[in-house]
């Protein structure tokens, strides 16, 4: 009886072609630029708010890029309500990036500003205004002169809490800025 062989057809490596390998492969798309030969994989338009598109390497469209003029083509009404369309839309974003998680400077944690909120300050208050506001509010608040109030005592203890934090950020920050200034 005649053994069977093992088929070339498993695992990997693959030993025998794919399917289509003698397939010839697809025509790139050159660059627009009359005598270039590089890929063109860059597109740019051809004229405002048009399909057209040149396609160019990336040498190629740099250099059409740097001379381009969006508003060339546009007339002066076309241009000015263009230019307020954008104005309007960069207001928004910027009125979406204050009110969502953006508030502050990028400077101060979450907790910081938290702090700030509940002395009623706002996110880029500096520390003398910090010391003055905790000062007002634990004046307000304290123990002593509101005796057997119990809501007086929780503000003043979260007044405390609040100052606290900013205190320590605003160390931290100091001592960051030492080590930053004895490095170099």
């Amino acid at each position: 009886m005649k053994r069977s062989r093992r088929s070339n057809d498993w695992g990997f490596p693959r030993w025998r072609p794919y399917e289509g390998a003698g397939r010839t492969p697809e025509a790139q798309r050159l660059c627009d630029r009359h005598g270039c030969t590089l890929p063109g994989t860059c597109p740019a338009p051809k004229a405002p708010n048009k399909p057209d598109r040149w396609w160019f390497c990336e040498a190629h469209a740099a250099e059409y890029n740097k001379g381009w003029n969006y508003f060339d083509a546009l007339s002066a009404e076309e241009a000015a309500a263009q230019e307020e369309q954008e104005r309007q839309g960069a207001r928004a974003y910027e009125r979406a990036r204050h009110w969502e998680w953006g508030q502050g400077d990028g400077r101060r944690s979450r907790a910081e500003l938290d702090a700030l909120r509940l002395l009623d300050l706002p996110p880029d208050a500096d520390e003398a205004a910090i010391k003055a506001a905790h000062r007002r509010m634990a004046k307000e608040n304290h123990p002593d002169l509101n005796p057997g109030n119990a809501d007086a005592a929780k503000r003043f203890q979260a007044v405390q809490a609040a100052y606290e934090i900013l205190k320590s950020a605003a160390e931290k920050r100091a001592e960051t800025l030492a080590k930053a200034g004895r490095a170099s």
